[in-house]
């Protein structure tokens, strides 16, 4: 097949996980009108976040199940149905447990999007092209985390939240007919009936995925890593630069944005030279060092050029953590990289349903009572507490990594 076709589905494939990232992301933005709508706290909004990452991440180990049997074109396919059902529900929720339910349906709309897209690429793709892919994937969700800053505060401004998550709502119902439509799930040369592996086999499988240290090693990294930087650039980074250098929701948004354009580079960066250069778990340990300099600087409560830096380089450096899923690909044979990988991403995701409501309450702790426009606002003392347990994860993160890096390279001499 031409590789313009390919590049196509992959295309298709990416835009759904551009979603999925536009609408986990999304919340920053929709703080305040969240906070107003539905009279929360800090640490209710915080769970109101987390409710997309409480189904995604325990759907993970399922996910990579239903792919490695299904396949990509119909997993997907399905996901962005369900996808739209939950957006829809969640524009037009009346009450809390309303929006906390209609955001749980989206992340289980979104819970299979990006283990098809890795499933698809390990069809698709040369072994020695696979950690690009995946970083460019990653770079294309940098890309929904983008929309999900400035350009959706702006259009809120304009025709109100409800109307502006509806519109993606749409959106993502056309992306499943086009999905549906164009996505197949290996090359002709290579197609044949998919034979349900048994039920046996299925089990045979996670048994030896959960049996290794080093899935362990891989889930704890990412929980650590994307729990934090997703709590952050997802939730908390447009009230910290509103809350404490007093800027209009649609300036701090930009400071968000930026941080969401070192997704759209590091992801990509990372996998190029983890391919050239034949290394993995090195490049994830210089990640997690980037990670600690990071959330002490903004623990400083630095100048505002400087946060726009800080929250450039935490999500550029995440991009060195996807190296996880390679290297959980290259441990396992094909028929099993969709349960590997979805372990170590709902580990991950795990991650991102803790850290909001975490953070939330630290928040809430040192909340002085005072609200703007109906929206509670909070003490730089505690985003300094926030961001140093943040500086703690990645040091975290980091020690992992080496211990990683330890096991894997007694089994191979380059990792």
């Amino acid at each position: 097949m031409p590789r313009r076709r390919r590049l196509l589905m992959w295309s298709l494939l990416a835009a759904a996980f551009l979603l999925v990232n536009f609408h986990r992301t999304a919340t920053g933005v929709l703080a305040s009108s969240l906070a107003v709508a539905f009279d929360t706290s800090g640490t209710e909004l915080g769970v109101l976040h987390s409710s997309f990452f409480y189904i995604y991440a325990a759907l993970q180990l399922p996910a990579g199940l239903l792919v490695d049997r299904y396949g990509s074109r119909r997993a997907a396919t399905v996901s962005l149905v369900v996808m739209t059902v939950g957006v829809g529900w969640f524009a037009t929720a009346g009450s809390f447990p309303a929006a906390f339910l209609a955001r749980g349906l989206i992340g289980l709309g979104g819970s299979t999007i990006y283990i098809a897209t890795l499933a698809f690429l390990a069809s698709w793709f040369r072994p020695d092209a696979y950690a690009t892919m995946t970083g460019l994937t990653i770079a294309a969700s940098g890309i929904g985390g983008v929309l999900a800053t400035t350009p959706l505060a702006y259009t809120i401004d304009a025709v109100g939240w409800r109307s502006s998550i509806l519109a993606a709502g749409v959106v993502g119902g056309l992306l499943a007919g086009a999905v549906w439509a164009v996505v197949r799930d290996s090359p002709p040369s290579e197609a044949v009936d998919r034979d349900p592996p048994t039920a046996s086999a299925v089990l045979a499988n996670t048994r030896t995925v959960l049996g290794e240290v080093e899935t362990w090693l891989m889930g704890a990294l990412l929980f650590l890593a994307i729990g934090m930087n997703f709590t952050v650039l997802g939730l908390w980074g447009v009230p910290f630069v509103a809350d404490v250098y007093e800027v209009s929701v649609q300036t701090a948004s930009l400071f968000v944005l930026v941080g969401n354009v070192g997704t759209i580079l590091g992801s990509p960066v990372f996998g190029v030279l983890s391919d050239r250069l034949g290394a993995r778990t090195p490049l994830m340990i210089l990640g997690g060092a980037a990670g600690v300099v990071v959330y002490l600087t903004l623990a400083t409560v630095p100048p505002l050029p400087v946060v726009g830096a800080a929250l450039f380089l935490a999500l550029f450096a995440n991009g060195s953590v996807t190296l996880a899923f390679t290297v959980a690909k290259e441990r396992h044979a094909p028929g099993v990289s969709g349960t590997a990988t979805g372990v170590i991403n709902s580990l991950g995701y795990f991650g991102a349903a803790v850290f909001p409501a975490v953070m939330g309450a630290i928040l809430d702790a040192y909340w002085t009572g005072e609200t703007v426009g109906g929206a509670p606002t909070y003490t730089v003392a505690g985003y300094r507490v926030a961001f140093l347990v943040g500086a703690g994860a990645a040091l975290l993160a980091m020690l992992v990594a080496v211990a990683l890096h330890y096991r894997v390279s007694r089994e191979r001499p380059v990792v």
